[in-house]
């Protein structure tokens, strides 16, 4: 049997992810990425070496290492769907940053900022968004669990991924929380819902933040909502300094994952290298 990659092959692998219980975004983005592979074969017989092919050429186009392994698992993941496990590839190894660039870390004085201009603009809702996703450490894909029995109880219960876990919304919060659904008269269902009822997806989110970049004055390419989650694991590590409890609490399934969140600036690392004073 040739192996070709038809558009019912991809559908019947979106099926499977779905089954799988992954999420909208994840299920969207892995067809993505076997999309650009398929369009790559142009309907030929799939080798090995094509694979490899299709590797080299993204390396070679630009890609970042982690979009590139990124795209890679997309593809693993196909051909483990479909048996094709000797078609599948090794990522490319890629050291462990040991801190992270300024121009891409939120600091708490621009969130600040962001939460600031929010209400200048009188969008209360973004401003409770851009704090609660802060404040609770959660993705922006489970901000459909706030909902305005889990504000009324103090916490809310997760179920993502296969995953369940309880996020404590903290008395501060609440309050803030509290006051927002008596005045948009919100008895149940999620607190943060467009016009029409239904909750706020990513994009609409995204495209609220960056419009107040320039009144906060914070660089663009740093305001995305799940920067705000990696300044809640910042805050929440350098008070606790307790990573496996970090992990639980964002949900990550390997401690691998919490540690990219926790890394200093480039700024903050200089500073403890000069610190040390090893230099006569």
């Amino acid at each position: 049997m040739e192996r070709i990659i038809t558009e019912k092959t991809i559908q019947d692998f979106g099926t499977h992810l779905r089954s799988e219980e992954k999420s909208g975004a994840t299920v969207e983005k892995y067809l993505r990425d076997v999309r650009a592979f398929a369009a790559f074969t142009r309907g030929e017989k799939i080798t090995k070496e094509i694979v490899i092919e299709f590797k080299r050429g993204l390396l070679c186009g630009g890609y970042a290492v982690r979009s590139v392994n990124s795209m890679l698992a997309s593809l693993n993941s196909l051909f483990s769907f479909l048996n094709w496990y000797d078609l599948k590839v090794k990522t490319v190894k890629v050291q462990r940053e040991i801190f992270c660039a300024e121009e891409k870390e939120l600091t708490k004085a621009e969130y600040e900022r962001l939460c600031t201009a929010a209400r200048q603009k009188h969008n209360e809702r973004l401003n409770l968004i851009l704090q609660t996703i802060c404040g609770t450490g959660i993705r922006v894909s489970e901000l459909q669990f706030i909902t305005a029995e889990a504000v009324k109880k103090g916490e809310a219960v997760v179920s993502l991924k296969g995953k369940t876990r309880t996020v404590f919304i903290v008395k501060q919060l609440q309050k803030k929380l509290l006051r927002y659904i008596s005045e948009q008269k919100i008895k149940s269902g999620a607190v943060f819902v467009t016009r029409t009822g239904r909750p706020m997806d990513r994009t609409s989110i995204w495209r609220e933040m960056k419009g107040l970049c320039e009144e906060a004055n914070v660089n663009p390419k740093k305001v995305f909502p799940h920067n705000l989650r990696h300044l809640f694991a910042r805050v929440f590590y350098g008070i606790e300094k307790d990573i496996a409890k970090l992990a639980d609490i964002l949900g990550h399934s390997s401690i691998d994952t919490t540690r990219i969140y926790i890394i200093s600036s480039g700024q903050e690392h200089r500073k403890r290298m000069e610190a040390m004073r090893l230099i006569l």
